[in-house]
């Protein structure tokens, strides 16, 4: 699970660049923000993008806990995953922007990266 953390991190900090840092943000402030960050290398030199990079490893590191913490209690976990796992931040905005705005406007960002977990890697019946 370490590993799948430090991968989404680093493909989160690539891609979604990091603009949301503060532990309010609803999702639908998340999505607006990483939209407006071109997703290239110099995109790590702006400093939503920061923000944005520590926002989405906490919802990860978030949700991998809810995982392990399922997996040890013997309960479904929320999802999935495979030990590593491949992320195209691409697909991810994609999926987020997919969820209607009223929708994310009441998520935190944690709550879309477990959806989107949950609808990449579901837990077989």
């Amino acid at each position: 699970m370490k590993k799948i953390a430090l991968i989404i991190g680093a493909a989160a900090c690539l891609a979604a660049g990091s603009a949301a840092a503060q532990s309010g943000m609803t999702l639908d402030d998340f999505v607006t923000r990483a939209n407006r960050i071109p997703l290239n290398p110099t995109a790590m030199l702006r400093p939503d993008a920061h923000r944005l990079k520590g926002e989405a490893e906490r919802a990860f590191r978030a949700v991998g806990n809810e995982i392990r913490t399922a997996r040890t209690a013997g309960t479904t976990p929320p999802a999935c995953p495979p030990e590593r796992i491949n992320l195209d931040v691409r697909q991810l905005l994609a999926f987020l922007n997919g969820i209607p705005e009223a929708r994310r406007e009441r998520m935190t960002v944690t709550d879309g990266i477990r959806s989107w977990m949950r609808s990449r890697y579901p837990c077989p019946a």
